[in-house]
């Protein structure tokens, strides 16, 4: 997807993708990853979740990463939180407390940037990607990211052919075949979540799955 086709979806608040509460999979799933007291999290594709408030609430540091500035902007002013803004290269900078949003395009950042990141938080990004660039995303992460890093994965898996993305299905044998040359990857769930998606159900799907995975990095 183009830069437009987003900060589009952001202009006319388009963002069915936004949940209005913390991911249930991340209050689940996330202690198990058992990471040391303030260590930073990258959360790409970051949208204003309020996953990254639960984050900070658990003792990290938290650096997403997003394109469109209204959703950073909003992400801010929504929670109550002055944010110090910055240029940053080709990124800006909003920092308020221990959360930190570098605004701007994801294969901007670079190994610098994420010199302190010891775990990623992936709900929205891989998903959001069509087929070719999902390849690229994971290869950035790959140059960018230090080892060690554990991470947190959810996806959804359904029947693409039957519906357009994003968000775009991304079955366990993809996230495979992306991610085990470089990470080890554990599925922890295979949750069926199409009664609770009306938006899905209501377009002819007959299946819609979130798989969530653990990563940690080779």
């Amino acid at each position: 997807m183009d830069e437009q086709f987003w900060q589009a979806r952001w202009a006319e608040n388009q963002i069915g993708f936004h949940q209005r509460e913390t991911n249930p999979y991340l209050e689940r799933y996330w202690p198990q990853l058992q990471l040391p007291a303030g260590c930073q999290v990258l959360v790409p594709l970051c949208g204003k979740t309020l996953d990254m408030l639960w984050l900070a609430g658990q003792g990290h540091r938290v650096l997403g990463v997003e394109l469109a500035e209204r959703a950073v902007e909003d992400f801010f002013a929504e929670q109550g939180l002055e944010s110090e803004v910055s240029q940053h290269g080709n990124l800006r900078r909003y920092r308020a407390g221990a959360i930190e949003i570098l605004q701007g395009d994801f294969f901007a950042v670079t190994a610098a940037d994420v010199a302190d990141c010891r775990a990623l938080y992936d709900r929205a990004a891989l998903i959001a990607l069509p087929q070719g660039m999902r390849d690229d995303y994971v290869a950035h992460l790959e140059r960018i990211l230090p080892s060690p890093c554990d991470g947190l994965l959810v996806t959804l898996d359904y029947e693409q052919a039957r519906l357009d993305g994003p968000p775009f299905s991304v079955s366990e044998a993809e996230v495979r075949k992306h991610l085990e040359a470089g990470w080890e990857v554990e599925m922890l769930e295979r949750c069926d979540v199409l009664e609770k998606n009306w938006k899905f159900a209501s377009r002819g799907l007959d299946s819609l799955h979130e798989p969530v995975f653990r990563l940690r990095r080779r």
